[in-house]
């Protein structure tokens, strides 16, 4: 055997190994980042749902807190007294907590969303407190803004987390225009 025929040899089994440690290096890398997708997919579902969790909580106090003061029938009515006045306080502290692993992994529109769903929650619990003064239509009309609210933070979280399919509403809708006032006709609307 001549010395080139060694030296193509040696070359073959040098280029041979090297493709196959940087074939091995890139499937292994691309499953790497596959993992950590799912890994911060995973802890972004759980900072979303978390925070919605919170939220909804403080909004179901503040209903019920509201009915208690006349403003809607549809929740069972709690007591303004200062026991149920603290306990929207905790739920709005639990908001708050959950709202910085939010801050740490929401892309920018569904912090958005969520900036806005939490600006909703707090107009009930002023209602609840009685901190903002309105009627059972001021009541409806701000809780139906929550509620697109609250929508719009889902979309929003659906999106950035990439999950496809339409989402269905959770409860009815009340009409409400683009400027958030109740429309007077269709399924739901409030008489004036």
């Amino acid at each position: 055997m001549s010395i080139s025929a060694e030296i193509a040899a040696l070359v073959g089994v040098v280029l041979g190994a090297t493709l196959s440690f940087a074939a091995t290096y890139m499937a292994d890398r691309a499953s790497w980042l596959r993992n950590q997708a799912v890994r911060w997919d995973e802890r972004r579902l759980s900072a979303y749902a978390d925070y919605s969790f919170a939220v909804k909580d403080t909004v179901a106090l503040a209903a019920r807190l509201a009915a208690g003061r006349g403003l809607d029938t549809s929740f069972e009515p709690l007591d303004s007294d200062q026991d149920n006045i603290s306990k929207l306080a905790e739920a709005g502290a639990r908001r708050t907590m959950a709202s910085e692993t939010l801050r740490l992994l929401a892309d920018a529109d569904t912090m958005a969303a969520a900036g806005e769903m939490t600006k909703c929650a707090n107009e009930l619990g002023g209602f609840a407190r009685g901190k903002t003064q309105g009627d059972s239509l001021d009541w409806h009309r701000a809780y139906a803004r929550y509620e697109n609210a609250r929508d719009r933070y889902i979309t929003y979280a659906r999106n950035s987390l990439k999950v496809g399919g339409a989402r269905i509403s959770a409860s009815p809708k009340l009409p409400v225009s683009v400027n958030g006032e109740i429309t007077a006709s269709g399924p739901g609307a409030l008489e004036a």
